[in-house]
């Protein structure tokens, strides 16, 4: 495994009157054994996202155990709309972080940097755009989505609280992908390591001390992602020599910010468009009634920490296919996607047993109530059959971004959308399948998605994909 400029220079600073010697963790994926260098990236990911994750499910096991189901439920009703919110920050911040890679792997040191200062235009507009529309539509958005009527006042404060912190968020994640980019997976774990545990003190503080309820649950988010995300940009531009940026660096570069937008907007759109499949299926899941969002959402928080490791290897597979791709091995690509497929298939075969056999001692977690724990167990069941296709979708999706394949985020947020829309009321309204429908959709629509990533992929026209 190569570290480019030999992992760089030793910077030496003074923190709090102390001298410490910090290395940056930089590194050349374009050499070394795929397996390895994928592994290495992908772990401390790993580690970060559970974390993350593990703060999710706790927050969510605070909010039902210490607030009540109706809580839970409100909590829930709003995670596909805040998704569909942070999702533009989130698609730019890849974006970028594409641009960076292949930037990187093409040995252009000073785009890198000029594409490291362009960001924050990009980033401040994204942040007051969603920000914005999403705090004033609020609570007429839930209504429309047929969100439960006792539990519609709680969620639409929920999400205004997020809405309104929602330039922490982008902090964090652009930071975080221009980390990536250039190989350092390890400085956002740190971060988010820490913010995580720090969610976790403040949720038990602002929810269980306090009693603040749900708005407690909302402002501890808040301010734990703004310090994850302050404490990780001051950690880079002390640390990252691709950082240190001088001032001709921060100039407006009218052609990164359209290559930055021509792959970001893709992406952004990806995610928008999932996000509003997930919102159309949340709205089919809210006419169950709160008894069914409650387990709806446990669920998704237990799903969404078994995504994880696809996830974190998606994002591996991004950076490496991003740099090899603007170094022009694409057989290197290539090799290092069916390893990736090996590993993604070994996690997806430990993690069916563990559903079908342990889902009511993970459901038991969340809430009391023991109608929602045997709905969840039994959902969990059926979702976990389909995640083979799930991590397909992951691994082809970090190789294809990483490759600037902007027509396939279009192509893979469709087909998510599609799949959804299609199969969510379809399902629920046959009566042998009923409230099932919600999960058998789920699953059918990684099936179709995973289809349509891999084939994507076999097409091969992600190897024309570098950025000039």
């Amino acid at each position: 495994m190569t570290i480019r400029q030999g992992r760089a220079d030793t910077d030496v600073c003074a923190v709090f009157g102390m001298e410490i010697k910090m290395k940056s963790q930089v590194k050349d994926m374009t050499q070394g054994n795929p397996t390895g260098l994928l592994l290495s990236f992908m772990l401390p990911l790993v580690v970060g996202n559970i974390f993350q994750q593990f703060y999710n499910m706790v927050d969510s096991m605070i909010v039902g155990k210490y607030v009540g189901s109706d809580a839970l439920a409100a909590v829930g009703a709003t995670g596909s709309l805040n998704f569909l919110i942070f999702s533009l920050g989130g698609g730019m911040a890849n974006g970028v972080g594409v641009i960076i890679s292949q930037y990187f792997g093409a040995g252009k040191e000073n785009d890198v940097r000029k594409a490291i200062g362009n960001a924050v235009y990009i980033m401040a507009v994204c942040s007051l755009l969603m920000g914005g529309l999403g705090f004033f539509l609020a609570r007429p958005i839930l209504a429309f989505l047929n969100t439960p009527e006792n539990i519609l006042d709680t969620s639409a404060m929920y999400m205004k609280i997020m809405c309104a912190g929602v330039f922490a968020v982008v902090l964090y994640n652009c930071v975080a992908a221009i980390l990536r980019a250039v190989g350092d997976s390890k400085t956002p774990l740190y971060f988010l390591i820490v913010s995580s545990l720090l969610n976790i003190a403040l949720d038990i503080l602002f929810v269980r001390v306090f009693k603040m309820g749900v708005a407690g649950a909302g402002i501890a988010t808040i301010i734990a992602q703004f310090l994850s995300g302050v404490g990780s940009l001051c950690f880079a531009l002390i640390t990252n020599p691709y950082f240190k940026l001088k001032k001709a660096n921060m100039e407006p570069d009218w052609k990164i910010i359209a290559q930055s937008v021509r792959i970001g907007c893709p992406l952004a759109f990806q995610s928008s468009l999932i996000a509003v499949s997930c919102v159309v299926l949340q709205s089919v899941v809210n006419t169950f009634g709160s008894v069914v969002v409650a387990a709806f959402t446990a669920t998704s928080r237990i799903e969404q920490l078994v995504q994880q490791p696809y996830n974190s290897l998606g994002m591996a597979m991004s950076t490496y296919a991003g740099q090899n791709i603007g170094a022009g091995k694409v057989d290197r690509v290539r090799k290092g996607f069916y390893r990736a497929c090996m590993l993604m298939l070994g996690f997806s075969l430990l993690m069916i047993p563990v559903m079908q056999f342990g889902g009511n001692a993970i459901m038991r977690l969340f809430v009391n109530e023991t109608e929602v724990i045997e709905l969840g167990t039994y959902a969990l069941k059926i979702t976990s059959w389909f995640y083979i296709f799930l991590g397909s979708i992951y691994v082809c999706r970090g190789l294809l971004n990483g490759a600037g394949d902007a027509a396939f985020s279009f192509i893979n947020g469709i087909m998510e959308m599609v799949g959804r829309i299609c199969f969510a009321k379809p399902l629920t309204m046959i009566p042998a399948i009923g409230v099932w429908g919600v999960w058998y959709a789920t699953g059918l629509t990684w099936a179709l998605v995973g289809s349509v990533s891999v084939f994507r992929y076999l097409q091969g026209k992600w190897c024309r994909r570098m950025i000039q």
